[in-house]
């Protein structure tokens, strides 16, 4: 990502919270053949996680494990959370350059192949975090015996993530006025409209109760306008 060491995101429970609220990820892999990407939900990994580090958990599709190599290197994983324009139609007559908005994280690792009962585990998991939320969750208990013939065409992977880059891009370069405004228009119903970006620039700035601490740094320059 850009180098822009002002909208840093360093604090693991943060990158956490955005892989926890935004699961849907993008895996890149180096291989041999060159450069290969695949989409698929991933989970923190609620069996091996503790606070200081991030174990995320997926599955891909078969191939995908061989067009990946999948174990022979690192990978990265790409998580995007809230994300959109911000016009300048929100900020006063004289800043009339637009930009983009995002909190994004890029995790890197070596991918671990699960054993098929380990796959299985995850995979349920998987089908009960999202079904959670649903008025009559589904199981793959319901039919255990077919889950499991159709968990074959799956590959389970655990990824310890070695390290990770992450930006808040927020707007912390716009006075708190401009800040509002930007809020409203995102909170509004016009063609930019993002309320959950909305919530996330709330949440840097502290313009809602934050608790003891603030998550993301709201002191960037002018030097880190877009």
């Amino acid at each position: 990502m850009r180098h822009t060491p002002h909208f840093l995101v360093t604090d693991v429970a943060e990158v956490r919270r955005l892989i926890a609220e935004h699961p849907w990820a993008t895996i890149v892999s180096p291989t041999a053949a060159g450069l290969v990407a695949s989409h698929y939900p991933v989970l923190l990994d609620t069996a091996t996680n503790t606070d200081d580090e991030i174990v995320l958990v997926s599955h891909v599709g078969r191939p995908d494990e061989v067009a990946h190599e999948l174990g022979q290197h690192e990978v990265l994983v790409v998580f995007q959370g809230p994300h959109g324009y911000v016009s300048p139609a929100w900020y006063p007559p004289e800043q009339f350059v637009p930009t983009w908005n995002h909190v994004t994280a890029h995790c890197w690792g070596t991918p671990e192949i699960l054993s098929d009962e380990e796959n299985f585990r995850v995979l349920g998991e998987l089908v009960d975090h999202f079904e959670q939320v649903m008025p009559e969750p589904v199981s793959l208990e319901v039919d255990e015996q077919s889950a499991r013939a159709m968990a074959k065409g799956t590959v389970g992977i655990r990824i310890r993530v070695a390290r990770f880059d992450a930006r808040a891009k927020l707007s912390q370069n716009k006075a708190p006025e401009v800040v509002e405004r930007i809020v409203a228009g995102l909170r509004g119903d016009g063609p930019y409209a993002s309320p959950a970006l909305a919530d996330e620039m709330v949440r840097a700035h502290g313009l809602e109760a934050l608790g003891p601490r603030r998550r993301f740094r709201a002191d960037a320059p002018a030097a880190d306008r877009p």
